[in-house]
């Protein structure tokens, strides 16, 4: 990889397809989402494969896809015939690596023998579960509609068709004790998915959570709280063999690393399709970043235009390099600085760097420097001093 160029599909080359429909609309989601209700699909499905085609079009270079994840929204109230029809002509498309990860996002009250064999069927390897919590209280504040009782069958059940399984949860809720987030987790880890995703609860203003908090009807965790469940986490992650290869994610070995995840972390290609998606391509050896229209009227109808190259949003050198480091500084690997200098064409500040290393939150092996496990608590802080 030391030859590799500083970005593009050396490092990755995967497909996000962004689902936005939901059958309610979580009161934390910031989430380009909208209420499913009745909608005939079908000219959005059409817009999907549609969209696949421009982009081939305009990607002939590339290699096949290491990966395809389909989000949202939540992607598991898609037909299945339909999500086996975007598997198929991304392969026509890109081609599909013979060891490709092909993720679908579910919710538990969409997990059933059938479905589960159906998104097989389809392609799907690896499942993503959104249960959010193991307590019935927690659920009913999360806006969930499932309870804990549903959460833990979906796991077991998804658990006989997709051994490659990973679970979400979300702590740092208001007033949240750690005896209780230790319990919870300790309960979510012994359910026995190898990958768990676990984020703190992110208030944002735009959500029904950012009004309350607003109006002063609920207020966050503190900093500090949260910094102490986020030491708890690590702490009985690792102890059930289950560290983390990111801030927020863990998995059992390498194995189950999201491989779709490690493309963003790692500064390689995707394309983005669907109302709202981004993508990062590399198009004649510059960084090109796309965003799709966010309304799923105004994306069906954008897609009936080719995909031009001088249209398209190319990301200057320094915006680049500081997107690559953010994102690279999470994962557990590490990023290497001399991509950075690569593309700016200016050094690290040596200064800068020393003293994040003596603070004891990063570490460096040669070009390469990675977060501590107390960095972690402060990546994008680090990541902005590291930045040119």
């Amino acid at each position: 990889m030391a030859d590799a160029p500083p970005f593009g599909p050396a490092h990755g080359f995967g497909l996000y397809i962004h689902w936005p429909y939901c059958s309610r609309i979580c009161p934390y989601c910031d989430f380009n989402v909208y209420a499913a209700k009745d909608r005939d699909n079908g000219p959005l499905n059409a817009a999907l494969l549609a969209d696949l085609g421009r982009h081939a079009d305009l990607l002939a270079g590339h290699p096949a896809l290491g990966s395809v994840y389909l989000g949202g929204g939540t992607p598991s109230l898609m037909a299945p015939e339909d999500i086996a029809a975007l598997i198929e002509t991304a392969d026509r498309c890109f081609g599909l690596a013979a060891d490709v990860e092909i993720t679908l996002e579910a919710n538990p009250v969409d997990i059933s023998p059938a479905a589960l064999e159906s998104w097989k069927a389809a392609g799907i390897t690896r499942l993503s579960l959104g249960i959010q919590s193991l307590e019935d209280e927690a659920l009913t504040f999360l806006g969930r509609d499932h309870d804990a009782a549903m959460a833990k069958q979906s796991v077991a059940e998804a658990l006989t068709v997709f051994d490659n399984l990973s679970i979400d949860l979300i702590y740092a809720r208001p007033g949240q004790p750690q005896t209780s987030w230790k319990t919870e987790l300790t309960e979510a880890l012994s359910l026995g998915a190898p990958h768990l995703s676990l984020y703190e609860l992110t208030i944002e203003e735009r959500t029904a959570f950012g009004q309350r908090a607003k109006r002063g009807e609920l207020v966050p965790m503190d900093d500090d709280d949260q910094a102490d469940l986020y030491e708890l986490t690590q702490d009985i992650s690792e102890a059930h063999g289950l560290p983390a290869y990111e801030v927020s994610n863990h998995a059992a070995s390498k194995q189950y690393q999201s491989r779709h995840n490690l493309t963003y972390w790692r500064g390689g290609d995707w394309i983005g399709i669907g109302p709202g998606a981004h993508g990062r391509l590399t198009v004649d050896g510059a960084r090109i970043a796309t965003h799709a229209a966010a309304r799923p009227a105004d994306y069906q109808l954008s897609v009936q235009t080719p995909l031009d190259r001088s249209s398209l949003i190319e990301l200057s050198p320094l915006d680049n390099a500081r997107e690559l480091l953010a994102l690279g500084l999470r994962a557990d690997v590490g990023f290497d600085l001399e991509r950075i200098a690569r593309i700016t064409g200016s050094e690290t500040d040596a200064t800068t760097l020393q003293s994040l290393i003596e603070t004891g939150l990063i570490r460096q092996n040669g070009p390469t420097v990675s977060l501590t496990r107390e960095g972690r608590l402060l990546a994008d802080r680090i990541a902005a001093e590291l930045s040119p």
